[in-house]
């Protein structure tokens, strides 16, 4: 395994500076998030992280909610195996599942299928429109009935949003552009030359070699159809600025069939 030459710490706080640049309002987004969580599910629950990358919503989810347990999911090597180290503090409350939410029956890895919550942060946008049709239709089926499902990102405005998407055009992108220039290229490029992770990183080329990827991200819109017709009959959004938005779904309780 080898000791890194940064403490595997260190290479989690690299990865959040990195991502902050991109989204300076990131902790707030994840406020919103997990005041969300508990106000539908209370203190006590079993979440799912999906696209869960080293673990930062995890981390700050299971340290607000001592009695809370997580299932941290994602596809890169490189990333699990900083969150598995960096995050041992929260021993058997804290599940790490490699599987790639953009293939058929990654359910099949989790070890459970029953969730209070379902969160995600900058990791669908990933996903085309079909993969996340299916996607969601997964989570409706992990979650309980009144679980609910949340994901933070930059959703692309679609065509009945015109003026939303010209604004976002002309003051978000620049900003998050000017924020966040090469930021993301020099956190890996920096990992790459971890000897710690050597394996991880040949695992993590290998994977990304063979990894289709798709030009236009699902717009809001598309997020929204595909949840209500996965089943869920309460979508909203509950915080947003310009395209960055929380997206919140609810599965109906045994009290509203």
């Amino acid at each position: 395994m080898g000791k890194p030459s940064r403490s595997w710490g260190t290479w989690l706080r690299l990865w959040d500076e990195q991502q902050e640049a991109y989204d300076p309002r990131r902790e707030e987004r994840f406020g919103v998030m997990l005041d969300a969580v508990r106000a539908a599910v209370g203190p006590r629950f079993v979440a799912l992280d999906a696209g869960c990358g080293p673990g930062s919503l995890s981390a700050r989810l299971l340290a607000r909610f001592p009695r809370a347990k997580c299932v941290a999911v994602d596809r890169d090597p490189v990333t699990l195996r900083i969150g598995r180290e960096a995050l041992k503090r929260f021993a058997d409350r804290l599940v790490w599942v490699d599987a790639d939410l953009t293939l058929p029956g990654w359910v099949d890895r989790l070890p459970r299928r029953r969730y209070d919550a379902v969160v995600s942060t900058t990791a669908l946008h990933w996903l085309d429109a079909r993969a996340l049709a299916r996607f969601y239709r997964d989570v409706h089926t992990l979650l309980r009935p009144g679980g609910i499902f949340l994901d933070g990102d930059h959703f692309r405005a679609g065509p009945k949003d015109p003026l939303l998407s010209d604004m976002a055009g002309k003051i978000g992108t620049r900003r998050r552009r000017s924020r966040s220039r090469g930021a993301w290229e020099e956190w890996w490029r920096a990992v790459s030359r971890e000897p710690a992770l050597r394996n991880e990183m040949e695992e993590h080329r290998r994977r990304e070699a063979g990894h289709p990827r798709h030009r236009d991200p699902p717009s809001w819109d598309d997020h929204v159809r595909s949840l209500r017709r996965a089943g869920f009959p309460y979508v909203t959004t509950l915080w947003q600025v310009l395209e960055n938005r929380v997206l919140c779904a609810q599965r109906s309780s045994r009290a509203r069939r």
